[in-house]
């Protein structure tokens, strides 16, 4: 169960794993700390009660940030249907330790993921991930989300990129 934490130097220290660890990092999620993520992201996601992880005992086995809003550049996708900003909640810098990835965690986060969405009487959930992260990709297909197109977009961690968005209704 994904549960919310404050624990700043655990979260930097497993996203520092996650990078330096994950094979052909470079080619599926182009992840550079300091870029993407950065202290400040990190930090503002917990300041907010948006930073969760799933554990395994006392390990943590995953991290991801819940925001109950909408991002901005989401606008200019097709979604399969028009949501206001605060009817859906969006997930970002996704991701399993590298030890733990194989025995559906990811899967895991993200039907917990799904449900505090519920709970907090949303209508959907949406993310988006580079074009090149087919694992993702498959990982987020299997847990029911929808493809919903592809923008190009530049970031500071990856330069001009695709991004594919993706999102799981239900209400």
């Amino acid at each position: 169960m994904l549960k919310l934490t404050k624990d700043f130097d655990t979260i930097k220290k497993k996203y520092l794993d996650v990078i330096k660890n994950t094979p052909k990092m470079k080619r599926f999620a182009m992840w550079d700390y300091g870029k993407h993520p950065t202290d400040e992201m990190i930090k503002d996601y917990i300041d907010h009660d948006e930073m969760y992880v799933m554990t395994e005992g006392n390990d943590v086995v995953g991290m991801v940030a819940i925001v109950m809003s909408q991002d901005r550049g989401y606008e200019n996708v097709h979604w399969a249907r028009i949501l206001k900003d605060d009817e859906v909640s969006t997930l970002h810098i996704f991701a399993v330790v590298p030890e733990y990835r194989g025995k559906y965690f990811g899967l895991q986060m993200l039907r917990d993921a799904i449900e505090l969405s519920k709970k907090a009487g949303k209508k959907g959930v949406r993310l988006d991930v580079l074009r090149s992260n087919i694992p993702a990709q498959l990982m987020y297909e299997k847990a029911g989300f929808s493809y919903r197109g592809m923008q190009r977009l530049y970031a500071e961690n990856t330069g001009w990129a695709d991004f594919c968005y993706y999102e799981k209704l239900f209400a």
